[in-house]
C-alpha cells in the first residue's frame, strides 16, 4: 500500500521533466477555467439584443456563473479529498465544455444561463490543482509549481479580456464558446495523460445535509449582495435573503461542529494560521477586484468628461493585459521569498505592493500608461500574494484535508470580490457627474473606491501579520507514508 501511495511522488522526483508536464497541465487548466470570468465581458452591453431578452435578465449570464462556481468550490474539493483530486478535476472539466457548448448553441436566455452555470461549477480546478501538486511533486518543486497554478486565476482573466474583445469585434459572439469549449477539451486531454492521481483521500461518507446547507447560505448571500443594487438593498426581497443567509449560514455551522464526517472541518479553518490567511484572502479578493471595477471604466468613458480616456474595449483588454504576464511571472519570485522568509512575509509584501499601486493610482489616473503602470504594479502583488496564500493553508492542514482546505480559501477570495462589487457599485452610483442628462461615475467617485482598495489591502497586510509562525513546512508525500483512507477516516471520526 505505502509503495503504491508513494509512486507519484517518486515518479515525480526522479523524472525532473514529468515534474515539469504536470505543472504545465495543471497551470494551463487554471488559466481556461479562469478565462471564464471575462469571457462574456465584451458583449455584455449587447446580450439583450442577441438573447431577445432586458438587460436586467441577461444580467443573470454573470451572476449564475458567480453563484454556481461558489456553491462547487466547497463541494468538489471536498469530494475531491474523499473520491480523488484528478477525477474531481476532470469532471470540472467536462462541466466546463459542456456548458461552453451550451452557451455556444444558445439563441435565448435559459439556455445561456445554464450553460454559464455549467461553467461556473468548474471553478474549483484551481484549488484542486494546488492539491494535487501538493500531493505528485517533490518538495522541493512545490512552492513554485503552487504559487504559479494559484496565479493562473488572475492570469487568465487578465488575458481573456482582449482575447474576448477582439473576437466579438471581428467575428459571431457564439465563437467565444465555440473557443472556449476547444480549450477546454485540450485541457481534459492534458489532464488525463499526464496528470497521475493522488492516492491521499479521506474515505468515509459525503456530508449531504452540509452541502445543501452551505449552498443554500451561500447563494442567500451572494444574490443578496449581487442583486442587491438592482432590487434595491432596504428592499424586501434584498433583506430576506441576508436575514436567511445569516441563519442558515450560522445553522450549518452549527450543523457542521456536531458532524463526524463534515463537508467543512471548521475546527481546523478556527486554527490561526488557516482563519487569518483565509480572512485576509477576503481583503485581497476585494482590493483585486476594486481596480478592475475602476480601470475600464475610467479607459472608456468619453474624454469630454476630463478625466475617461474614450478607449475601445479591445484597447482596455490591451491595457490590462501586461497585468497577467507580471502575475505570472511574480509567482515565481514569490516562490523564492517564500523559500528563503517564509509564506506569511510573501503575503505581507504583496499586500503592501497592491496598496502601493492603488495609492499611486489616486495621483497617476489620466494617461494610458499611467492605467498600464498602476495594473502591473497590483498584478505584481497579486501575484505575491496569490503565491502564498496555498503556502499558509498547506502548512496548517493535513495532506488529506488539501482539496477541500485549497477550495474554502478560494471561495473567501471570492467573497471579497463578491463585496467589491457591491460596495464599488454603490459608491460610483452615488458619486455621479452630470454628462449630457446622463448620471456618469465622478472622478472623485473613482478615487475613493480606489482609497478603499488601498485599505483593504493594508487590512490584508494587518491580518497576516497576525498569522503565527508555521510549526512546520509543507511536505511532500515523497517524504511521508500517508495511511490508508480507512485509517484517516477512522481518526478524524
Amino acid at each position: 500500500m505505502s509503495d503504491a501511495l508513494a509512486r507519484p511522488a517518486e515518479a515525480g522526483s526522479s523524472a525532473p521533466p514529468r515534474s515539469n508536464a504536470v505543472v504545465a497541465v495543471l497551470a494551463f487548466a487554471g488559466i481556461v477555467v479562469s478565462l471564464m470570468q471575462t469571457l462574456v465581458i465584451p458583449i455584455i452591453p449587447e446580450l439583450p439584443k442577441y438573447l431577445n431578452a432586458s438587460a436586467s435578465n441577461t444580467a443573470w449570464a454573470v451572476t449564475a456563473t458567480l453563484l454556481a462556481a461558489a456553491v462547487a468550490t466547497p463541494v468538489v474539493g471536498r469530494l475531491g479529498d474523499m473520491f480523488g483530486k484528478r477525477r474531481m478535476l476532470l469532471t470540472s472539466i467536462v462541466l466546463l465544455v459542456t456548458g461552453s457548448i451550451v452557451c455556444a448553441l444558445a439563441d435565448s436566455l435559459i439556455p445561456m444561463v445554464i450553460g454559464r452555470a455549467l461553467q461556473g461549477l468548474a471553478a474549483a480546478v484551481v484549488p484542486l490543482g494546488i492539491s494535487v501538486m501538493r500531493d505528485v511533486l517533490p518538495s522541493d518543486r512545490l512552492a513554485g509549481s503552487t504559487a504559479l497554478m494559484s496565479a493562473s486565476l488572475g492570469v487568465g482573466g487578465a488575458l481573456g479580456l482582449p482575447s474576448a474583445a477582439f473576437i466579438a469585434d471581428h467575428y459571431n459572439w457564439h465563437i467565444l464558446f465555440w473557443v472556449s469549449a476547444v480549450l477546454g477539451a485540450v485541457s481534459f486531454l492534458l489532464v488525463l495523460s499526464i496528470v497521475p492521481e493522488s492516492k491521499v483521500r479521506t474515505g468515509g461518507r459525503f456530508d449531504l445535509v452540509g452541502s445543501l446547507g452551505l449552498s443554500a447560505g451561500l447563494i442567500s448571500l451572494l444574490l443578496a449582495i449581487s442583486k442587491g443594487s438592482d432590487w434595491g438593498w432596504t428592499s424586501a426581497t434584498t433583506l430576506i435573503l441576508g436575514v436567511a443567509a445569516v441563519t442558515i449560514l450560522l445553522s450549518w455551522g452549527w450543523y457542521e461542529l456536531r458532524s463526524p464526517q463534515p463537508l467543512v472541518d471548521l475546527r481546523t479553518t478556527a486554527k490561526p494560521q488557516v482563519l487569518f490567511t483565509n480572512l485576509a484572502s477576503i481583503a485581497l479578493g476585494f482590493s483585486m477586484f476594486a481596480m478592475s471595477l475602476v480601470l475600464p471604466q475610467l479607459l472608456q468613458l468619453p474624454t469630454q468628461t476630463g478625466y475617461g480616456l474614450g478607449k475601445s474595449m479591445l484597447m482596455v483588454g490591451l491595457v490590462l493585459a501586461p497585468q497577467g504576464l507580471v502575475m505570472m511571472a511574480m509567482s515565481a519570485v514569490s516562490a523564492r521569498v517564500t523559500k528563503a522568509k517564509g509564506p506569511k512575509v510573501t503575503l505581507m509584501i504583496g499586500a503592501l505592493i497592491v496598496a502601493s499601486g492603488y495609492a499611486l493610482n489616486i495621483l497617476l489616473m489620466s494617461e494610458v500608461w499611467h492605467l498600464v503602470l498602476v495594473s502591473c504594479i497590483i498584478g505584481a502583488g497579486v501575484g505575491f500574494t496569490y503565491g502564498a496564500l496555498p503556502a499558509l493553508i498547506m502548512g496548517a492542514v493535513d495532506p488529506s484535508q488539501t482539496g477541500a482546505a485549497n477550495s474554502l480559501n478560494t471561495l473567501m477570495r471570492s467573497l471579497g470580490t463578491s463585496f467589491a462589487s457591491a460596495i464599488a457599485g454603490v459608491i460610483l452610483a452615488q458619486m455621479t457627474t452630470d454628462f449630457g442628462g446622463a448620471a456618469l461615475p465622478s472622478e472623485n467617485g473613482f478615487k475613493v473606491v480606489m482609497a478603499i482598495g488601498a485599505g483593504a489591502a493594508l487590512l490584508a497586510f494587518f491580518l497576516a501579520s497576525l498569522i503565527p509562525k508555521p510549526r512546520k513546512a509543507v511536505e511532500a508525500p515523497a517524504d511521508v507514508t500517508p495511511a490508508p483512507a480507512q485509517e484517516v477516516s477512522e481518526a478524524k471520526a
